[in-house]
């Protein structure tokens, strides 16, 4: 594929030396030694100059790209960029942002008025794979698709959860949620298999399901699914974007978060922020605080405060805690820190620190989603297994924009199509749909038919 990153900052640097061996990349930014450096070492094209510079992105042949990637460290800037990208023929653009209103499409759609293909936040895919270590670690890494208006959510049943023991079609979910996958022990093998779902499966306890669509109602259904589990506490140690991303996540879930922050002023906008958590203005880098607060009890503690050094001793400091109480077993909890230096994170294991999350990382393995081509916008392969969760854009001229879904002749049991979007309104669709061309699709695909797919919402399919 032919790529071009706008800034080669940390992220863009750590992007482009990953995605070089295999693609086309192009880079452009301001700093003159930075991209000397890329040349010298990366087989990379790169450029001296600004993101929003026309001329240059002309001279780039930004027109010819597959993928655009604005990630400077300013998000008008990247905004700005990308959607000047998107409007001279790259196919798809992305930008990266800063300021979490910028996702709050009640008061402006920055994706759609600026044609942009999705917005993403460093913090919160960061906050995103912290609550899958929290949820269910080892799932799918989804949140949203569909610029934002459909929720791809994997969630583990509960003896007590009430929707078990009926056939999906008899379940009555909301119009707008429908279960795509379903992971459940096989007892001949004693092996945990995941197969597609459909109306006549009945769900039982300790069944991992995988709920797509409208965010609201994806997280009235969690309540329901998990219905009378017992709360965990969560501690957050740091109230930082990150934390608050993390915070919001988890107020869906069986979960009672307690948020540490030592800025006085800071932790009293967070108390108004986010009134199902508990915010204590204090400081988690101190060991009587977490002894006050008793660490030793809770199930999960998070040390997102912003720089390594903090994230990492106070994680230590828990396990040590937790290590010095007799009736406490340590096994029962868990420890995740966010650590940006990836030479950092090679001895964390060596700490008692149960896992670290890399904000570079997240930002990589998002990006690596979007390397697709023609329909399809993103792709997320379900863990050990040949389905993956595609994002598709409905094409002009298509056989989907043409026909209705129950005459588009899909591979039978091999393809779901779980959601629409369009126009920013999600919902599970019928057989007798009619897509138009700009809405998404989001569909469950084995990947010996994925090709045959896409091809019925490609323009060239009719």
């Amino acid at each position: 594929m032919r790529i071009i990153i706008l800034g080669s900052g940390t992220v863009g640097s750590w992007i482009a030396e990953t995605l070089c061996p295999n693609h086309d990349v192009t880079v452009i930014d301001t700093n003159p030694e930075v991209i000397q450096r890329l040349n010298d070492h990366l087989d990379v094209q790169a450029f001296v100059g600004s993101a929003i510079d026309s001329t240059l992105l002309f001279q780039a042949q930004t027109l010819t790209m597959d993928l655009c990637l604005a990630v400077t460290g300013d998000e008008s800037k990247n905004v700005l960029a990308a959607s000047m990208a998107k409007r001279m023929g790259c196919r798809r653009a992305v930008a990266r942002i800063h300021s979490p209103v910028m996702f709050d499409k009640s008061t402006f759609d920055y994706e759609t008025e600026f044609s942009i293909d999705r917005l993403i936040s460093l913090e919160e895919l960061t906050a995103i794979e912290l609550a899958q270590e929290i949820r269910t670690p080892g799932s799918v890494v989804v949140e949203h698709v569909a610029r934002g208006s459909i929720k791809v959510q994997s969630v583990k049943l509960s003896s007590k959860a009430t929707i078990l023991g009926k056939p999906l079609k008899e379940l009555k979910l909301p119009g707008s949620v429908r279960i795509g996958s379903i992971t459940r022990l096989d007892e001949e093998s004693q092996e945990r298999v995941t197969r597609l779902a459909n109306a006549d499966d009945i769900l039982q306890a300790e069944d991992q399901i995988l709920l797509i669509g409208d965010d609201e109602d994806v997280d009235a259904l969690l309540d329901k699914s998990l219905n009378n589990q017992k709360k965990k506490e969560v501690i957050i140690a740091g109230g930082g974007n990150v934390a608050v991303y993390l915070a919001t996540i988890l107020e869906s879930g069986p979960y009672d978060a307690i948020l540490i922050e030592r800025d006085l002023e800071r932790s009293e906008a967070l108390a108004k922020q986010l009134p199902d958590v508990t915010v204590l203005h204090a400081d988690a880098t101190y060991r009587q605080t977490l002894l006050e607060e008793h660490v030793e009890k809770t199930d999960f503690f998070v040390a997102c405060m912003g720089d390594d050094e903090s994230n990492i001793m106070t994680s230590v400091e828990v396990d040590d805690i937790i290590n010095q109480n007799d009736g406490v077993e340590r096994d029962d909890k868990t420890i995740v820190c966010v650590v940006s230096r990836p030479d950092y994170a090679q001895v964390i294991s060596r700490l008692g620190i149960d896992r670290a999350i890399s904000p570079r990382t997240a930002m990589v393995q998002q990006v690596q989603t979007f390397l697709t081509k023609g329909a399809v916008i993103s792709t997320n392969k379900l863990p050990d297994t040949d389905i993956g969760v595609y994002e598709i854009e409905v094409q002009s001229g298509s056989a989907a924009e043409e026909h209705v879904l129950v005459n588009l002749a899909l591979p039978l049991g091999k393809c779901l199509i779980a959601a629409v979007s369009s126009q920013g309104e999600a919902r599970v669709p019928r057989g007798d749909d009619h897509f138009r061309a700009g809405d998404y699709v989001v569909a469950l695909i084995h990947a010996d038919a994925v090709e045959e797919v896409v091809e019925k919402f490609s323009g060239s399919s009719r």
